[in-house]
């Protein structure tokens, strides 16, 4: 098999074939690996395409026929790279079966069974054999369709049921105390590389792919009417331009960037990111694959911890998660985060909205909670009213903002106690709101003594039992903040350790 060789270049790093006016196309197809930028097409980590895994002519064949045919239709070198991957998975589950297949002929239903169970046991994880599945039927789909072979038996079909079941996609953002450590300017200045740094503080704020994050231009800010500055790029996904607001700060930290670039570099970029082994016509910015396993050694350098002191596990797709689900905790519309993320569908925006539910659900359940006499107030959240129960306490959370706490009332009553919360029993209150509730007992011991100068003695015992109902809220709070404090000395911060996410505490969502 002919193996990939280097050709001649011009002095302007144009091949010599195509400068002798050579069809790149037909240069690269008759060989077994094919350099895509060859062929005009930008790949952002995926420069190749290799046909040498598939060793049948007819299907190698078919396989060339099929990229050359989705490759100028737009489609990514990446997914061309996943369908010939899954024809080679086809070719060597061939030489397992015992059969000759020597043609299309032979592609009918019972084989195509025993290569789904071939997939199951060989394909790399869940997403490799659901993807694998789905770039063989549209194989099959398109070799028939456009009339390639003429002898594929009606049985060579893949039906839905030939899918493997898609799984519960586990939270994937990452916890406020890893983005912590992450976030600290400490920790960022500790990247070795400017390029990364900047990328990584791109991929928190934006919530950009890897992909389209290292490929972004020189150009890339745009701003609107009113000044106010915005990250334009390619989402290679969605085949389109898009925009996300971004802040001064991030503004003023690419246009040193640029500065930079523009001082350091020996001729003009229009890549942000330029690769130091950059193609001679500027073309070649930072891989993705570089810049991940450059995370991993920042992240192990900077000793980044998950809560339970273990080494945190970060990919650059992790901060895309954890921004999406930022903004839906501080209950940004979905379809602001929808559009923030460019997502195409509602359902995957939806994912985050479901991830935020959960995680708030959890720490509400978690969180002890007292009534207006500081008498402890248990939920089971296994009870046989648990949906209904959580349900209620969102809709209650969304539509009763007390300052302090949270209304038990069922929304469809009105209320009888005339907004005196602290001596109402339907009145639920967390640890979330403890200076709340100093604030609040300040301002009652003020209104107490000034009662008494001027004799209202009914004021007076309406505010000291509303007094003595705060001491024993805020003992009962304070017993759970002390609890879950650690042994080790620091800073005080009994006041601002929220239980429940909430808007004044839920860190900046960029």
């Amino acid at each position: 098999m002919s193996r990939l060789r280097a050709l001649p270049t011009t002095g302007d790093g144009t091949d010599a074939e195509a400068s002798l006016g050579v069809d790149p196309w037909e240069a690269e197809y008759e060989k077994d690996i094919w350099h895509v930028r060859r062929l005009g097409i930008t790949a952002s980590n995926r420069a190749t395409i290799s046909f040498e895994r598939i060793t049948r002519p007819w299907l190698r064949d078919l396989a060339k026929r099929w990229a050359r045919w989705r490759l100028p239709a737009g489609l990514t070198a990446e997914s061309a790279v996943w369908g010939t991957r899954a024809v080679a998975s086809l070719d060597a589950f061939l030489d397992t079966s015992g059969g000759t297949a020597a043609g299309p002929a032979d592609l009918d239903r019972a084989l195509i069974e025993r290569f789904l169970a071939y997939l199951h046991t060989h394909a790399a994880g869940p997403v490799s054999h659901r993807t694998q599945v789905g770039q063989f039927n549209l194989f099959l789909l398109t070799i028939r369709r456009h009339g390639w072979v003429t002898d594929l038996p009606a049985t060579a079909l893949i039906y839905t049921e030939d899918y493997p079941k898609k799984t519960t996609l586990a939270p994937r953002a990452l916890s406020e105390h890893v983005m912590a450590q992450l976030e600290d300017p400490a920790n960022l200045d500790r990247w070795p590389n400017r390029h990364h740094r900047l990328v990584t503080v791109i991929l928190i704020r934006c919530g950009l792919r890897i992909s389209d994050a290292v490929a972004l231009s020189t150009d890339c800010i745009v701003r609107d009417k009113d000044g106010a500055p915005y990250l334009r790029y390619l989402n290679h996904k969605m085949k389109r331009e898009a925009l996300v607001p971004i802040d001064e700060e991030l503004e003023h930290s690419i246009a040193e960037h640029i500065a930079h670039l523009d001082r350091t570099s020996g001729a003009p970029t229009r890549l942000l990111f330029p690769c130091q082994r950059s193609d001679a016509d500027g073309t070649g910015h930072i891989s993705t694959a570089t810049y991940s396993r450059s995370l991993g050694r920042w992240v192990a350098r900077c000793q980044v911890t998950d809560e339970h002191g273990r080494p945190a596990e970060v990919s650059p797709h992790r901060f895309r998660h954890t921004l999406g689900t930022r903004l839906v905790n501080l209950d940004v519309p979905q379809e602001v985060v929808r559009r923030i993320l460019d997502h195409d569908s509602h359902q995957m925006t939806g994912h985050y909205a479901r991830l935020s539910d959960t995680s708030i659900r959890r720490h509400w359940e978690a969180a002890r909670k007292v009534d207006s006499s500081g008498a402890e107030v248990t939920l089971d959240p296994d009870g046989p009213l648990a949906e209904a129960a959580w349900a209620k306490q969102r809709l209650g959370r969304a539509t009763e903002a007390l300052p302090n706490g949270y209304c038990g009332l069922p929304v469809q009553k009105s209320c009888p106690h005339a907004n005196a919360c602290l001596t109402c029993p339907m009145f639920v209150t967390t640890a979330e709101f403890l200076p709340r509730h100093r604030e609040h007992r300040t301002q009652v011991l003020q209104l107490i003594t000034a009662a008494e100068a001027r004799g209202q003695q009914r004021q007076v015992e309406m505010n000291t039992q509303v007094l003595g109902n705060l001491d024993r809220i805020i003992a009962a709070l304070d017993d759970t903040t002390d609890s879950s404090r650690p042994d080790t000395p620091g800073p005080d911060t009994r006041d601002a350790q929220p239980l429940i996410p909430h808007p004044d505490s839920a860190g900046s969502g960029r």
